[in-house]
């Protein structure tokens, strides 16, 4: 079965695979055109989790998944998953992994993303597994993701990896297909050429509101 990927722009994705809506990171630019299954939010930062957006896609029996400190924000009933942590919703295995900063900071010793405030998430469905990273720098446990068909990574340095930082992330998880999201004023040319010159990786760059197909 297709598990069809949307960009939906920034960190937002659509994924749509058994009949079933995903929506990761909705954001104020944002545009959920189908009521959702299942969202779930990396982290806190108004730029991943705005409230607007979730109630535009929620209905009464969205599941949504979420960090400890957007519970309130969001409002109503909201599941929270620290790294390691995995639960199924409707044939969706939901993993929870770790995502923060250990080169960008805001000022020293304070990154803009620290360890334990946002997290990763592998989404297992239809025997394909997709990850998308949330707002990270490259770190070691991206070393033991394990298999993955699809993977999310954030390039657009300031805030999170470059594209030299997500090719060498790209390059040790090993995935089949690789989407940069996230984008500021980096280049995904840059990281494409640098992936595929390395692997057998591709590299897929959407634009916003354009589908990628997994078989």
């Amino acid at each position: 079965m297709t598990v069809v990927i949307k960009w939906l722009g920034h960190a937002a994705f659509q994924i749509k695979a058994i009949e079933k809506i995903i929506y990761i990171d909705l954001e104020k630019s944002s545009r959920p055109e189908e009521k959702a299954d299942l969202i779930l939010v990396t982290h806190s930062h108004f730029d991943h989790c705005d409230p607007a957006k979730i109630a535009e896609a929620r209905q009464d029996a969205t599941v949504i998944i979420a960090p400890a400190d957007c519970v309130e924000k969001i409002g109503g009933t909201v599941q929270s998953l620290e790294p390691g942590d995995e639960t199924d919703i409707d044939g969706i295995h939901v993993k929870a992994v770790q995502a923060y900063n250990v080169k960008r900071f805001r000022s020293p010793g304070k990154p803009f993303h620290p360890k334990g405030l946002g997290v990763g998430y592998l989404i297992t469905v239809e025997g394909k597994v997709i990850y998308h990273a949330g707002d990270t720098d490259f770190i070691p446990e991206m070393e033991q993701l394990g298999k993955v068909d699809v993977a999310l990574l954030p390039t657009g340095d300031t805030y999170t990896m470059d594209d030299l930082d997500g090719a060498e992330a790209a390059l040790t998880i090993k995935p089949r297909v690789v989407i940069p999201m996230h984008i500021w004023n980096t280049n995904p040319e840059v990281f494409r050429r640098r992936v595929e010159a390395a692997s057998d990786i591709h590299v897929q760059i959407l634009e916003p509101g354009k589908e990628y197909r997994l078989d």
